[in-house]
């Protein structure tokens, strides 16, 4: 039985490593795009696209995404031979809230 608690613990275990905290700030969705960093897109950010904006390797990547997907906290959508990733805004906003209630 998976209780709030656990949840909560399971989520904080998933952003407590800094590479998934970037990986996170990556998807996060920007006002104007820049040259360096494009506009992401509607179905998300591929993982080359994401190993380009946080430097990591696409085993690492594909590593972290897991886990981060495992917790909730991003969604991924599969089209073709392409995975898209982006945000769980719904559930990071759950996040914080029970980090508020909690502490």
């Amino acid at each position: 039985m998976i209780t709030e608690a656990t949840s909560l613990d399971h989520r904080l275990r998933a952003i407590a490593d800094p590479a998934r905290r970037r990986i996170l700030r990556a998807l996060k969705p920007r006002g104007a795009a820049s040259a360096s960093a494009p506009a992401i897109g509607k179905n998300g950010l591929c993982a080359g696209d994401i190993e380009e904006r946080v430097r990591l390797s696409q085993p690492t990547i594909s590593h972290h995404m897991a886990v981060l997907t495992k917790a909730g906290l991003i969604e991924a959508v599969k089209q073709g031979q392409w995975r898209w990733y982006r945000r769980n805004e719904k559930a990071l906003r759950r996040l914080v809230k029970s980090l508020r209630t909690q502490l």
